[in-house]
Formats: structure tokens, C-alpha cells, sequence
């Protein structure tokens, strides 16, 4: 087997810029069990920054805010929105990993730094990828603090009920026009990866809208990253209306694993999530393309969560409706029951649902 040039270990964290990190981070424990482990602000020196650090199963989410005007983190929330910046990868040695990138053609975020306390030293760098997301490269091997220097622990003030979910699944990015396959070979060529599936509009698409995807995936399968961009279509695309109102390139949504999607997606419903609706037909036939699974088909429904199979199994998801204002970044709940593929039999079902909301929105 060919040795993995850049060998990543999984995804380390996922940051977002936001308007009001405190009040994100509240949504974020009460909505979907998140428990708050480290917080970096005012109190612990930072003067222009405040981050808090959320976390569940393998899951973090650091969740940052500008605490003066004139700061890059400012002008990415102005121009974006509350959105993704860094898909950080936790690898054995950032400086290497950074190092091998820039030598393949990769554009430099910012270079190798040692962060210390009395817990240890994290390393960290970072490179460009699309839009202006980041990938950092963190290297925390001899490190036993919380997250990381600059942070101290803090614990939820409210009492956190976490919903199974477990690991981050993929991450999925929208391009422009014309950019996907760009994309693509700067993760072959920069990072290593392999293309793992790629949709055609022939199979993302409905009456109205189309897009196409590949998905690229590293050496050992733990970081998979569909890249999206739009296709013609009578209308526009989901992948238009979320490049106009992130103003780019960027995240799309954030996959997250669980194995009992069914008791996952009740507490979030009951915790206020929104889900796409997707309408009962759906149910009628679905187990004659998928065959039979363990689940109860009524609970599926009842909670309108989707089914598709591939060779080696089914999975289950469920997609969230945006989490901000904007139609932007959503979630995905997966659960995979031997199933490696995407979901490519719920797409037609997914953008019609998607279309709706569109529609409400007056922006299809």
C-alpha cells in the first residue's frame, strides 16, 4: 500500500466566526448538548478575541468572537456571516505536514508556531483552502492541558444532556462556478487525498436546480471533504443562494455521526432543532430500494429522517435546517449502518425539501 504522504489522524476542531460567541455557545449546549471545556476572552489576557471551546464525543467546536472593531474576525462575520473559518487536522507533526503542503503549491494562513503553558506545547499551522477557510495543522502529542495555551478550562453554567453525537463524518464545501474540480486536484496535489465518488448534475438534480460534487477523502478514510459547485438549472441552486449570502466560497455543512440517529434527532427536535421536512410519499416505497433495515419505519418517518443503501450497507440522515439567519451552514446527522456513500438515493428528495424553503425565502 502506497505510504500516506501526509498523514492526517482526524479532524482536531471545527471554528467558527460568529457575531456573539457567548450566545452561540449557549445554543450550542442547550440545543445540541455541547459541553463548554475552555474558554479564552478578556479574563485570561486575550484582549481582542474571545473563543469558546464546545465539546462532544470526539467532536470540538470552538466558537469565536471579535471583541474590537478593527479585527479580521470582525470583517469575516460582516461579510459572511456567522460561518466556518478553520477545519483544523490533527496530525504527528504540524511543522512537517505544513512543510510538505507548501512544497506541493499550498498558500501559507500562517506559519509554524509553538504554543505553551504548564500543560505542555501545542504546534500549529496553517494553509489556505477554499474561499477563505482554513486548514490548521495541530500537533498536540506533548500536550495534557484542556485544548490548548492561551485557554482555560471552564465548565457549562447550565446542565448539558448530550444527544449521541459522536465524531464529525465529513464536512462539505460550496464553490463557485467552474471551481470544484480545481478544488479537487488541490487536495490530490497538496494534501494527497484520493477521489473517493463524484455526482454529475444527471444525479443532483430535480426540475427546477442541479449541482454537481466529488468527494475527496485522505490516506486512511478519517477525513472525507465533498466539494460542491452549481449546475445549470431553470432556477437557482442551494449552492447559488449559499454563495450569494456567504459572499464565497466556504462551508457548506458539518456531518456528524451518531449510532442511534433515531434517540439523536428526537432530543435535538426536542430541543428546538429544525429539520427539512420531507413528505410522506417518501416512505412509501423507500424500503423497496433500500431493502430491509433494523430500524422501525415509522419512528423514520415520524421524525423524517432518510434511508439509502450502497454495497455495503445503509445509512440514515437527517439534515438541519441553517443555524443562523442567513442560509448558510447546516448540519447533517448520519448514522452509517455498514454504508460509506453519501446518501446519492435521498439527493432528488433533499433538494426538492431544500427548494421549499427556497422558495419561502423568495430566492429560488
Amino acid at each position: 500500500m502506497e505510504k500516506d504522504q501526509l498523514p492526517l489522524l482526524g479532524t482536531d476542531y471545527v471554528e467558527f466566526y460568529v457575531g456573539n460567541a457567548k450566545q452561540s455557545a449557549h445554543y450550542y449546549q442547550a440545543a445540541f448538548g455541547f459541553e463548554l471545556v475552555a474558554y479564552k476572552g478578556l479574563e485570561t489576557g486575550s484582549k481582542e478575541l474571545c473563543s469558546y471551546v464546545l465539546q462532544q464525543g470526539k467532536i470540538r467546536l470552538v466558537l469565536t468572537t471579535a471583541l474590537v472593531e478593527n479585527h479580521p474576525v470582525a470583517d469575516h462575520v460582516k461579510k459572511h456571516g456567522d460561518g466556518v473559518k478553520t477545519l483544523a487536522l490533527w496530525v504527528d507533526d504540524a511543522i512537517y505536514s505544513y512543510n510538505t503542503a507548501m512544497s506541493r503549491g499550498a498558500k501559507s494562513a500562517f506559519e509554524p508556531q509553538t504554543l505553551t503553558d504548564e500543560f505542555g506545547e501545542v504546534k500549529i499551522a496553517g494553509i489556505y483552502t477554499y474561499g477563505e477557510t482554513v486548514h490548521t495543522f495541530v500537533e498536540r502529542k506533548n500536550y495534557k492541558g484542556t485544548f490548548m495555551p492561551g485557554y482555560k478550562a471552564k465548565k457549562s453554567l447550565i446542565e448539558v444532556k448530550p444527544v449521541g453525537l459522536l465524531y464529525v463524518d465529513h464536512c462539505v464545501g460550496n464553490v463557485d462556478w467552474g471551481q470544484m474540480n480545481e478544488w479537487v486536484e488541490y487536495y490530490q496535489k497538496v494534501m494527497g487525498f484520493n477521489l473517493l465518488i463524484t455526482f454529475d448534475d444527471n444525479d443532483i438534480s430535480t426540475e427546477y436546480t442541479a449541482l454537481m460534487s466529488k468527494v475527496v477523502s485522505n490516506g486512511n478514510g478519517y477525513v472525507k471533504f465533498p466539494i460542491n459547485e452549481p449546475a445549470e438549472g431553470k432556477k437557482k441552486s442551494q449552492i447559488e443562494e449559499y454563495i450569494d449570502f456567504y459572499g464565497g466560497s466556504g462551508v457548506q455543512h458539518i456531518a456528524i455521526a451518531t449510532d442511534n440517529i433515531i434517540k439523536t434527532v428526537d432530543q435535538l427536535r426536542n430541543n428546538g432543532i429544525d429539520f427539512l421536512y420531507v413528505p410522506e410519499i417518501y416512505y412509501v416505497d423507500v424500503l423497496d430500494r433500500v431493502g430491509p433495515i433494523e430500524e422501525n419505519i415509522e419512528e423514520l418517518k415520524r421524525l423524517n429522517i432518510l434511508i439509502d443503501n450502497d454495497e455495503d450497507g445503509y445509512l440514515l440522515q437527517i439534515f438541519t435546517k441553517p443555524v443562523q439567519d442567513r442560509p448558510t451552514v447546516f448540519y447533517e446527522i448520519i448514522q452509517r449502518k455498514g454504508a460509506k456513500s453519501f446518501g446519492k438515493g435521498n439527493f432528488k428528495a433533499l433538494f426538492e425539501s431544500i427548494e421549499r424553503e427556497q422558495e419561502l425565502r423568495g430566492t429560488l
